[in-house]
């Protein structure tokens, strides 16, 4: 699945060691605003990134418009379930493009310096 929003927090990381194999993880949550194509009101969805190297990969920030890959799925723990929502691609909006700041002329300088006057006949020293 798919979306396009703006990611408007993004959690701490954690990590930690797993007990089965002893090797270390790092998962980070995010939450992004969309509006559904169906409701006027804006959305969130909250999700996930898995693995260190995907983290960095990525390097989502708040205030981003990305378009967000995700898969859903569900886990079963002591009799509860639990969605699971994690993003396997993460790609800068369509037409969200950086921008570069436009410079704002200074008020000191408002003119550009006049053209060096010439004498056409040489006559004259400028």
């Amino acid at each position: 699945m798919e979306l396009t929003g703006k990611i408007t927090h993004c959690l701490e990381a954690r990590s930690g060691v797993s007990k089965s194999t002893g090797n270390s993880w790092m998962s980070q949550e995010y939450v992004m605003e969309y509006t559904d194509t169906n409701s006027q009101y804006p959305r969130h969805l909250y999700f996930n990134v898995f693995g260190e190297d995907r983290i960095k990969q990525f390097n989502i920030q708040v205030g981003q418009e990305l378009t967000v890959s995700f898969d859903i799925d569900a886990r079963e723990y002591n009799g509860r379930w639990f969605a699971d929502i994690r993003a396997w691609r993460v790609q800068p909006a369509q037409g969200a493009t950086a921008q570069p700041p436009q410079e704002i002329p200074s008020p000191e300088a408002p003119f550009a310096p006049a053209p060096e006057a010439t004498d056409p006949t040489g006559d004259l020293p400028f």
